[in-house]
């Protein structure tokens, strides 16, 4: 199923010749319409008309999160207030929030965008959606929403929390698609499971999962639980919000809606572009944005590319799952950690359930490392003597796996905290 053929399965000569026209486009938008690009670009002596073919991209200055902020809420906007029809934002959790606006053509695009997405998703016309993301600034709520009304589908906003409610609403309703964090996914098949729910009766049968890392193997593990097909979708505020790439049913790569936004993998240190296949961090520019174009976005978030043909027929690059980011790294005693090493190392583990914290302590001047597990309800009754073994393996294979010794607290089934939303990971007490 694919949602827009014309230009989801167009020639790689025919989408460069599109992009290179909508590049231009977009950078003499931006220079002409954004001060702040206008004097960055003016900083670096570079001009749209200096933009012959498309690696003249690499000529222009990156765009960073901290730029966003330092011009909010509204200074990197390209038309006046009364042309936007819609605002969201991020959540601000480390300083001031990043600010998108949408005029009424940016609400079109993106709708279609989400439209792709979601068909390739395995969402059609016939189907019932229950969107759990929450409803208000965040991108995630209203851009599956209108993405999926766009392609037919019955939409049930059911927003975020009241898990119990939820699953009422998924029986019920007959929900047959359900969108939401790949965490709350998970918590929503316990709860069922208490409320003696059974998904595989329920005419559950794909799910759209978005806003946090999932791993191949979280989503099997949704998948089992929930008795559904679920495939990983990726926008961001500052590039639109969802919509900017998804999985289709093969499950080997995101594809990128590429008429729209044009991607780099850079090296994160150098800002060196790399070529296609290796890892590096994201950089998108948008081509069709009006109200708040971006130029060169370091979005953070770590992946590779690929132009191989996908067997579903589109033609978009693929970029990987992204299961990290540079900015979520922590380093323990001169040791680079990234959270998702510890979770692949976890949820190899037989007997260990899909929710972990990490939390980090610093004592007489030394970092310390603790990694909180749930294990199993058929595990946690054992002997002390095999819940010591039991520990003392999950030690080993995280010190094999990072090369640092963490301690392990073994807790009890639905000890850690669930929420509606992201998942908290990382509990860092050496920053206060």
């Amino acid at each position: 199923m694919i949602w827009n053929e014309e230009y989801e399965t167009m020639s790689r000569d025919a989408l460069e010749e599109l992009q290179l026209q909508r590049l231009q486009s977009a950078i003499r938008w931006a220079y002409e319409k954004v001060p702040f690009y206008h004097q960055r670009f003016k900083e670096i002596g570079i001009s749209p008309r200096d933009i012959k073919n498309l690696k003249d991209v690499e000529k222009l200055p990156f765009t960073t999160k901290d730029d966003l902020r330092e011009n909010y809420p509204y200074g990197l906007f390209a038309v006046p207030l009364d042309k936007v029809v819609r605002i969201h934002s991020s959540s601000g959790t480390k300083g001031k929030p990043v600010v998108a606006g949408y005029t009424k053509g940016d609400i079109n695009t993106w709708a279609e965008l989400v439209a792709r997405i979601v068909t390739a998703g395995g969402v059609m016309a016939k189907d019932v959606a229950q969107i759990a993301f929450g409803y208000g600034l965040f991108t995630g709520g209203f851009g599956l929403h209108y993405g999926l009304e766009r392609v037919g589908a019955t939409v049930i906003p059911a927003s975020a929390g009241n898990t119990e409610r939820q699953i009422m609403i998924m029986k019920d309703f007959k929900t047959t698609a359900l969108i939401s964090t790949p965490s709350y996914a998970l918590y929503m098949a316990e709860v069922g499971q208490d409320m003696g729910v059974d998904f595989n009766e329920m005419p559950l049968r794909v799910g759209l999962f978005g806003a946090e890392p999932c791993s191949n193997l979280v989503r099997e593990e949704i998948e089992k639980r929930l008795g559904i097909n679920a495939t990983d979708n990726y926008g961001l505020t500052e590039v639109m919000g969802p919509g900017v790439a998804g999985e289709c049913l093969e499950k080997d790569g995101l594809h990128i809606n590429e008429d729209h936004f044009i991607v780099e993998v850079i090296d994160p240190v150098s800002g060196d572009v790399l070529p296609w296949g290796e890892e590096g961090e994201l950089v998108f520019t948008s081509l069709t944005k009006e109200a708040f174009p971006v130029v060169r976005f370091r979005t953070r978030d770590i992946s590779n590319l690929s132009i191989e043909p996908c067997s579903c027929g589109r033609t978009f690059a693929k970029m990987a799952k992204v299961t990290r980011r540079t900015d979520d790294m922590f380093i323990v005693r001169g040791v680079n950690v990234f959270p998702s090493q510890i979770e692949e190392v976890l949820l190899e583990i037989e007997g260990i359930e899909p929710h972990y914290q990490i939390v980090l302590d610093r004592r007489k001047g030394l970092d310390e490392l603790e990694v909180w597990v749930e294990v199993s309800e058929k595990i946690f009754p054992d002997a002390m003597k095999k819940l010591v073994e039991f520990e003392e393996n999950v030690r080993d294979k995280i010190h094999t796996a990072i090369g640092l010794n963490a301690k392990i607290k073994l807790v009890e089934p639905r000890t850690i905290e669930r929420t509606s939303g992201k998942a908290k990971r990382v509990i860092d007490n050496r920053e206060k």
